[in-house]
């Protein structure tokens, strides 16, 4: 049999060798480490105050980033496929913005913008609500540094997407809503779950962008990421594997139920349930 990319055996043997050193050998010294600690040491490291309380404002603050990148990420790749207008491109460009900017200066900027005497942090506080150094401001820049990762998924995905079955639907008299539940949405449901997957799972190891907003405040506003930084700070390395191993593991399970909820929906259609 003819391969495609001539050296295929050189070429895969090269990129497993490097995937191996770069991803997964510190993962596996990582674990390693962890492993290490024993089970006992293990449970009485995640079982201690700070560090649940770490994993719940985390997780939490992930979790209302995923929710709001989810629906803005959609509704902008959405805008970005469907319409043309002055300036699309520059937006599109702006997209990228996130992933190309240092995360500490995203922090910084957000910080600058949401203090109480910022652009934005003034008329919220008039309002009573408080971003910076709060929950919220950490999940502001959560949701700002994951945002492209649901629209670079979506995008594409809608540009493939056939116009002849909306218009078939739309023929039979069916609603503009009920085409896009019907006929567009479970067509880029997997690269949706994808995208805001991969964006819960950056949140959870965001680190520059949310120090500079979050305040830092143990049991209130300190993140796991931060309390790794910590512990390895005071030398404590095995409270600090066992922190990272686990969020680890959190994010694996995440990755893990989101392939198995893809291969059920592709499953699904192919059947045509």
């Amino acid at each position: 049999m003819n391969r495609v990319i001539p050296g295929f055996s050189l070429s895969l043997g090269i990129t497993l060798f490097y995937l191996s050193l770069i991803v997964l050998l510190p993962l596996g010294a990582l674990v390693w480490q962890a492993v290490d600690v024993g089970w006992e040491r293990y449970l009485a490291i995640m079982s201690g105050a700070r560090t649940l309380s770490a994993f719940r404002v985390t997780l939490s603050t992930a979790a209302l980033a995923t929710a709001f990148n989810a629906v803005y990420g959609l509704a902008l790749a959405w805008v970005l496929v469907r319409y043309e207008f002055p300036g699309k491109r520059l937006l599109d460009a702006l997209v990228d913005v996130p992933f190309a900017l240092p995360t500490a200066v995203a922090g910084l900027a957000l910080s600058a913008l949401f203090v109480k005497n910022g652009w934005f942090g003034g008329p919220l506080d008039l309002l009573g609500i408080q971003v910076a150094y709060a929950p919220l401001g950490i999940a502001v820049a959560m949701a700002f540094t994951s945002i492209p990762f649901v629209v670079r998924t979506v995008q594409p995905v809608l540009e493939d997407l056939a116009s002849d079955v909306e218009e078939a639907a739309a023929t039979l008299g069916a609603s503009d809503t009920r085409i896009f539940l019907r006929v567009i949405f479970p067509a880029i449901f997997p690269a949706f779950l994808t995208g805001a997957s991969l964006g819960f799972a950056r949140s959870l190891g965001e680190f520059g962008a949310i120090i500079f907003i979050a305040g830092n405040l143990p049991l209130k506003t300190e993140v796991v990421s931060l309390l790794t930084f910590i512990r390895i700070e005071e030398y404590d390395y095995p409270a600090a594997a066992a922190i990272a191993a686990t969020l680890l593991g959190l994010a694996f399970v995440m990755l893990f139920a989101v392939n198995m909820i893809q291969l059920w929906q592709q499953r699904r259609i192919g059947t045509g349930d």
